[in-house]
């Protein structure tokens, strides 16, 4: 293992490089940011995990951006292939200085398994980002409701009374599944709407699973700001994601536009009062998500948006991210 910022062996845990979405994808941000430092870049997916006794091993693959794309991320500088990807190679994952999880949800058993992977590694020695026990601990509904002084009127129960007087009581209500993402699974419910009963029976799996109510913010129609954190401090910019025509959601995956703004004292206030935690949880990378004057959501598990902000404002948040973890190896 190196012991300092230069030379590096980070590895990447995440979902197949095919399916990755060229235009967007905050991972591919990351990975040419420690590319450009000459740090050995290597690709693992769950599937690679192995546990040998007590010690944490993979299969891990040599990656290297190429051409053009591995200095524009452009996906028309891609035509001809973005990648070049090595045979894996069974490792002990105490060799690495460095592995990112940034494995999408589903937030599932296999999930926090991965986790048990990576905390192995931890306790060698490993810089995880983020901290595998923080990944299992910080739901990333549940956990804003750490910071009450931020949210909005809200909610958990899987009781169908508590949730219809939750409704009754405000009118105008957002439910949400706990381990939703991208929007999926967030239903609007205004005051009278006769389909109350069977979205609370199917979101909470018919009485068996927690979900979330929260106060609909009309601010929504501004947009739903992404504001990202590394190491607690706010990235100085956040991405507004404003719900297209005839949509309560502002999630770019259900259709949203991304516009991005400087941040607002309020938001700076707000990621003032969630910053402090989440260095002492050793979550590095988050983005929370910010509407009206609300906290709704600190997301820890890949959080996105890096590509968007970089482009807008002449960025590049995943530099400054491996800045921050050259640090850490550094210290």
């Amino acid at each position: 293992m190196t012991t300092s910022g230069s030379g590096l062996r980070i590895a990447f845990l995440m979902d197949p490089l095919p399916s990755l979405s060229l235009k967007k994808d905050s991972t591919l941000a990351m990975i040419r940011a420690a590319q450009r430092r000459g740090w050995q870049v290597s690709f693992l997916e769950q599937g690679d995990l192995v546990l040998r006794q007590s010690e944490p091993h993979a299969f891990l693959h040599p990656l290297r951006l190429t051409g053009r794309f591995a200095e524009t991320l452009d996906p028309a500088d891609a035509t001809d292939g973005w990648y070049e990807l090595g045979e894996g190679r069974e490792t002990p994952l105490a060799e690495l200085d460095v592995i990112m999880m940034r494995k999408d949800p589903p937030f599932d058993m296999e999930y926090i398994y991965t986790t048990y992977f990576l905390e192995r590694a931890e306790a060698a020695g490993v810089l995880v980002v983020n901290r595998p026990a923080s990944l299992r601990d910080c739901n990333e509904k549940f956990f804003a409701t750490a910071f009450p002084e931020c949210c909005p009127p809200l909610v958990v129960s899987r009781r169908a009374d508590v949730l219809r007087a939750f409704h009754r009581e405000h009118q105008n209500v957002v439910f949400k599944r706990l381990d939703g993402m991208g929007g999926k699974s967030v239903f609007r419910m205004m005051a009278d709407d006769p389909n109350l009963g069977v979205v609370l029976e199917t979101l909470t799996n018919g009485g068996t699973e927690q979900i979330m109510g929260q106060k609909y913010l009309p601010e929504i129609a501004d947009g739903d700001k992404r504001i990202l954190l590394i190491d607690g401090e706010p990235v100085p910019y956040a991405l507004a994601r404003i719900p297209m025509a005839g949509e309560s959601r502002g999630n770019l995956a259900a259709g949203g536009r991304g516009e991005g703004r400087p941040l607002t004292e309020r938001d700076r206030w707000i990621a003032a009062q969630v910053g402090p935690a989440l260095k002492e949880r050793g979550l590095l990378f988050v983005g929370i998500d910010v509407i009206g004057d609300y906290l709704t959501e600190v997301n820890v598990t890949c959080p996105t948006c890096i590509r968007e902000l970089d482009a807008q404002f002449s960025l590049d948040i995943g530099s400054m991210l491996m800045d921050e973890i050259a640090r850490r190896r550094s210290a």
